[in-house]
């Protein structure tokens, strides 16, 4: 069974994905790997063009959420990169190392953005996050 924690989590983004008038959902994947452990999938799009793509590994440790990585990356109908936020370590130079958030013309030093506030910016194209 899976852990509340957990189960609480993806219900949340359910019901936020659920929620939204402007878009339609090209992809919902969750991947259970263990009751306090999952992969999550998921491609929406847009009715403005946007694309926003999730993938997150959560794991549950004394009943706290934990990001084991991360990606939410924002495009728009031609491609261009809006934005990305992720965990991949690889500029560790910056102050919030591993996380960061890509935008067209640089990275920039972030935490992890919630999700649903990441989903709802999209929806209403506020790109301030």
């Amino acid at each position: 069974m899976l852990h509340k924690t957990l189960d609480d989590y993806l219900l949340r983004i359910e019901q936020i994905l659920m929620a939204l008038e402007n878009a339609y959902i090209e992809r919902y994947e969750e991947e259970i790997l263990t009751p306090q452990r999952a992969n999550l999938r998921i491609r929406v799009r847009f009715t403005g063009g946007y694309l926003l793509e999730i993938n997150e590994t959560i794991a549950v440790d004394n009943d706290v959420l934990m990001w084991l990585d991360y990606r939410y990356h924002c495009q728009d109908e031609q491609n261009n990169l809006i934005f990305r936020y992720d965990s991949t370590p690889h500029f560790p130079e910056l102050s919030s190392f591993p996380h960061h958030k890509h935008l067209p013309d640089e990275v920039i030093a972030c935490q992890k953005p919630d999700i649903g506030e990441v989903i709802q910016a999209v929806s209403q194209d506020n790109f301030a996050i």
